[in-house]
């Protein structure tokens, strides 16, 4: 369930430029640029500043410690077998198509969602097989079920998996304006972040 939030005005006009652009293309503007992948919310998510922990053990939110232009998040677990590595591999792949400047302003973030199972090590090994740069996130239980419903994921203990598999897009406003879903491709999310790296 969504809930409802404060518009700031980097995040509202970030929704408003990529709309006029979804427009402009839609009326024979740019015919060489990419349609836009990913899904642009009217009314963002605030991101929370609550504490997770990395796999170094250092404390990291994803409000206050994402400083990069761009940041991906993604709520998955290591013994996922299906949707999870996909995921994974697409936005790993995505990382490789984009050039040296937009790639040094991107983050890929991994918060478990079966923190009773995926220890530190475990979360750095599973996601060292896709790019030693992703981050994976951990905490208690219930903490995370707290920074998921900010984003609107529900995580359930005994279904780790049973949540919205999307891919939040956090801007350094600490808002979360954007999100795609599990089917888009590496090319699809190569276009976009470039996109959205342009109009920051």
């Amino acid at each position: 369930m969504r809930r409802p939030v404060r518009s700031r005005p980097a995040a509202v006009a970030l929704v408003v430029s990529l709309a006029l652009g979804l427009g402009l293309g839609a009326c024979g503007g740019d015919d060489d640029a990419a349609p836009f992948s990913g899904k642009v919310l009217q009314n963002p998510y605030d991101v929370p500043a609550t504490e997770l922990v990395d796999t170094d053990g250092d404390a990291y939110s994803l409000a206050d410690s994402t400083d990069k232009r761009l940041t991906l998040v993604f709520f998955g677990y290591v013994n996922c077998v299906d949707v999870c590595p996909a995921v994974l591999t697409n936005l790993a792949s995505a990382m490789t198509r984009l050039d040296d400047a937009d790639r040094d302003a991107v983050d890929v973030v991994m918060v478990t969602s079966d923190p009773d199972r995926d220890t530190p090590e475990a979360l750095r090994s599973y996601l060292d097989q896709f790019d030693d740069d992703f981050i994976g996130l951990t905490s208690d239980f219930d903490t995370i079920v707290e920074v998921g419903r900010a984003l609107a994921v529900g995580i359930d203990r005994k279904d780790p998996g049973g949540h919205t598999t999307q891919v939040m897009g956090v801007d350094p406003t600490d808002q979360a304006p954007v999100y795609w879903d599990a089917t888009t491709s590496p090319s699809q999310y190569a276009a976009d972040i470039h996109s959205l790296l342009e109009e920051s």
